[in-house]
């Protein structure tokens, strides 16, 4: 019975494919706007947020298992995140399971901890932010172990193809009395192809070379820099013919290894020192700084790969992990006394404004909510 409505609800999905793409971007566009519109709204808000990111990774799953159809093979290669991930999860199945284990915990960590925060106390939360973090971390470290190199943000397949260019596979017919007469007889030659054996006039004979050999070729439509800007984005690069797993190159070091390893324990690290900051009547920035050292030592530690194509796939996980530098002006000290104070100015400043003043009023409703929630500023 379970399996049946799976079917019918994985045959509704290839169906509708367009149609379930839209209403999951207008719900996710739709919970910015709920936070402050009524009580309890920011935890309306993420679980309906966490439960369209279960959905979908759900749905990437359908459409990954029907993509490994060679009629369904897409004109444009994937991207190599995509590879390399979709690689490692049809390769091991542990690192399948332990990928989709830390995506779903990404999913819900806000939800819960929105929850625990109505129903434990203050030292109850934090116990709970650190079982989770725990959890992470070890999830990451099993897929360190599995790699052996450097763990990607996610660690699983994104979307990478519009689900409405999927056909919908043609239900299969008998063949009918006239393609059964088609197949048995001779291939038919056409009428284009019947004088290709005419030979060219002798130039032994006459010394007129053929008008075929000194046809001008017509003028060009398009420049040369046109064509190769058409050309460009679907010719395959290095990385599009390389091996998958070979897109990431393992670690070599024992500098790379732990460079690693403080990437990963470094979220849990912050946790605690919070979880430990708290129990102090006078606040202090010492998680902060503990925490931006970490980072700090990690970026210098790692390698650097070459400035290749063969070697994007690292290099964008590197600037992804240097882009979440900018979430610490969303932390402690920094937030409350640099941060905050400026936002704030410019959310009264738009406030007054006719049609800016939505986007002020918005700010408004989610500067409480950085305040309160450890999970809306953790990366």
């Amino acid at each position: 019975m379970a399996s049946s409505a799976l079917a019918r609800y994985e045959k509704l999905l290839i169906s509708n494919a367009s149609t379930i793409n839209t209403i999951e971007s207008s719900v996710r566009s739709l919970t910015w706007f709920l936070p402050g519109r009524f009580k309890d709204a920011e935890l309306a808000s993420e679980a309906l947020s966490a439960t369209m990111n279960i959905m979908s990774m759900y749905h990437d799953t359908l459409l990954a298992r029907r993509l490994k159809d060679p009629k369904l093979k897409p004109l444009i290669p994937p991207s190599p995140h995509a590879r390399y991930t979709r690689t490692w999860a049809d390769k091991n199945q542990t690192y399948r399971w332990a990928a989709r284990a830390l995506e779903l915990i990404k999913f819900v960590e806000l939800l819960v901890e929105m929850a625990m925060r109505r129903k434990l106390s203050r030292k109850g939360v934090w116990r709970g932010i650190v079982l989770m973090e725990t959890i992470k971390a070890a999830l990451k470290l099993l897929i360190l172990k599995l790699t052996r190199r450097p763990l990607l943000s996610p660690p699983i397949p994104e979307r990478d193809i519009d689900p409405a260019s999927l056909p919908e596979p043609a239900p299969a017919s008998p063949p009918t009395e006239k393609d059964q007469k088609q197949l048995a007889s001779p291939p038919h030659t056409p009428a284009h192809l019947k004088n290709n054996r005419v030979k060219l006039p002798s130039t032994s004979r006459s010394r007129t070379p053929s008008p075929l050999l000194t046809a001008t070729p017509p003028p060009p439509h398009l420049s040369q820099a046109a064509i190769d800007e058409y050309l460009l984005p679907k010719a395959l690069s290095v990385a599009d013919v390389r091996p998958a797993l070979a897109l990431m190159k393992p670690f070599q070091t024992p500098i790379e290894w732990i460079s690693e390893v403080i990437h990963i324990l470094r979220p849990l690290i912050y946790v605690l020192a919070l979880q430990r900051a708290a129990r102090q009547r006078n606040p202090t920035n010492s998680p902060l700084l503990i925490s931006l050292g970490l980072d700090l030592l990690s970026g210098y530690l790692r390698r650097s790969p070459p400035a290749t194509s063969s070697s994007s796939l690292e290099r964008q996980e590197y600037a992804k992990r240097d882009r979440d530098i900018l979430w610490y002006f969303l932390r402690g000290g920094i937030w409350s006394e640099w941060t905050r104070p400026k936002i704030e100015a410019i959310a009264n400043t738009t406030s007054k404004a006719p049609i800016v003043g939505v986007i002020g009023s918005l700010i408004q409703d989610w500067i409480p909510l950085i305040d309160e929630y450890h999970y809306y500023t953790a990366a």
